[in-house]
C-alpha cells in the first residue's frame, strides 16, 4: 500500500529481528488459503478492508455462508481494532498528513483550501465546455509533481466513460510544467469504461494496480454518464441511485486505504421550472451530494476564462474563483 499516513495495522508475534509480524488474512479464524485467495481476488487485501465489509458481500466473494462471513469480519475487526475512538486533537494531527494536489491556479487552490485533498471525493460539475475534463487532465499531471511543488509524486488511474481523454492534451500540460510528456503519460493508467458495471469493476482493478504502484489519484470522467443512460425514467431511479451509491463508497474506500485523492466530473440537467437564476443542477441527486466531500460548480465565462464556485464543503466557506484554460493547461 502506498500512503504517507503511518499505518496502525494489526500485528502478531515477534520475528527474529525483534519486530512484530503483521497479521494476514490467513491468520484469521475460519480463513484458509483458498478463502484468503478468493477474498483477495474480490478486493479484500488487508484486515481493514475486510473489517468494514458487509457479511453479504464477503459471503458472496468467498463462496461461504453468511454466518461464517460474519465470524470472519468480527475477527478482522478485533485484530484491526476497528471501532476505537480518538480525540479531536489526534484527528487534527492525522489530517495534517493529508496530501493536496495543486491545480496550477492559486485562486482554485485557495478555493479548495490548498488544492485537491486526499482521502476525499472532489466533484467538478458543469455543462459542456465549462472545463471539467480540462481540470481532470491537469490534476492527473499535477499529481506527479514533487510534494514541495504541490503534487504527490504519484501515479494516476483515469477512468474515461465518454472517450474524452486525450494524451495530446496531457503532453501540452506536461510541457507547460517543464515535464517530460512521455514520462508523465507513462504514469497515467487509462481505462475506457463501456457501461456502469464495467466502470465499477475498474475501481477494483485500480486496487490491484495500487498494490504494486504508487497510485494516489483516481479520476472518473464522468461519474454519471453511464448510469444516466442505462437507468432512464422514474422507474429506474431507485436501482440507479443504489448502484451509484455503492460506486461512490468504493471510491471513498480506495481513497482511505491508499491516502489517495478521488476526482469525479459530473454532468448537469436543466430544470424548466426554474425561472430565475441558473436552471441547471448536477446529476445524481442527494446520493452524489452526500458522498462528495467537496462540490465545485463550473460555468463558462468570456474565453478562456471559467468560473468555479464551491457549493459544498465540510469545512470551507462557499466562494468563487476565476481561472483560465489555455494551451499550457489551467492557469490563473
Amino acid at each position: 500500500m502506498h500512503t504517507d499516513v503511518p499505518a496502525k495495522g494489526p500485528s502478531k508475534g515477534v520475528g527474529d529481528d525483534g519486530e512484530k509480524k503483521p497479521v494476514t488474512l490467513e491468520d484469521l479464524s475460519g480463513v484458509g488459503p483458498t478463502i484468503a485467495e478468493k477474498l483477495r481476488e474480490a478486493g479484500y487485501t488487508d484486515l481493514m478492508e475486510l473489517a468494514v465489509a458487509s457479511p453479504g458481500d464477503v459471503a458472496e466473494a468467498a463462496e461461504i455462508g453468511t454466518q461464517v462471513a460474519l465470524h470472519i469480519i468480527s475477527e478482522a475487526r478485533r485484530q484491526a481494532d476497528v471501532g476505537s475512538f480518538e480525540s479531536g486533537t489526534q484527528l487534527l494531527e492525522r489530517r495534517k498528513r493529508l496530501g493536496r494536489i495543486t491545480m496550477n491556479s492559486k485562486a482554485l487552490d485557495e478555493l479548495l483550501g490548498g488544492g485537491v485533498e486526499t482521502q476525499a471525493i472532489t466533484e467538478f460539475a458543469g455543462e459542456f465546455g465549462s472545463g471539467k475534463t480540462q481540470l481532470a487532465h491537469q490534476i492527473a499531471v499535477d499529481a506527479q509533481l514533487p510534494v514541495d511543488q504541490g503534487g504527490l509524486n504519484a501515479e494516476t488511474v483515469y477512468i474515461d466513460t465518454e472517450s474524452t481523454f486525450r494524451p495530446e492534451r496531457i503532453s501540452d500540460m506536461a510541457k507547460g510544467l517543464g515535464l517530460d510528456p512521455q514520462v508523465v503519460l507513462g504514469k497515467i493508467h487509462i481505462a475506457r469504461a463501456f457501461n456502469s458495471n464495467h466502470q465499477m469493476l475498474l475501481v477494483s482493478k485500480a486496487q490491484e494496480l495500487a498494490r504494486n504502484r504508487p497510485i494516489r489519484l483516481i479520476v472518473v470522467d464522468s461519474l454519471t454518464a453511464h448510469f444516466r443512460a442505462e437507468y432512464a425514467g422514474r422507474g429506474e431511479l431507485a436501482p440507479r441511485q443504489q448502484l451509484l451509491n455503492k460506486h461512490l463508497h468504493e471510491l471513498l474506500r480506495f481513497a482511505d486505504a491508499y491516502n489517495a485523492a478521488v476526482v469525479v466530473t459530473n454532468q448537469v440537467s436543466a430544470r424548466p421550472d426554474i425561472l430565475f437564476g441558473d436552471p441547471t443542477r448536477p446529476i445524481g441527486g442527494n446520493i452524489v451530494a452526500h458522498a462528495a466531500t467537496y462540490r465545485v460548480y463550473l460555468r463558462k465565462s468570456k474565453p478562456p476564462r471559467r468560473i468555479a464556485r464551491l457549493i459544498d464543503s465540510p469545512n470551507l466557506p462557499e466562494g468563487e474563483a476565476v481561472f483560465s484554460v489555455i494551451g499550457e493547461g489551467i492557469r490563473d
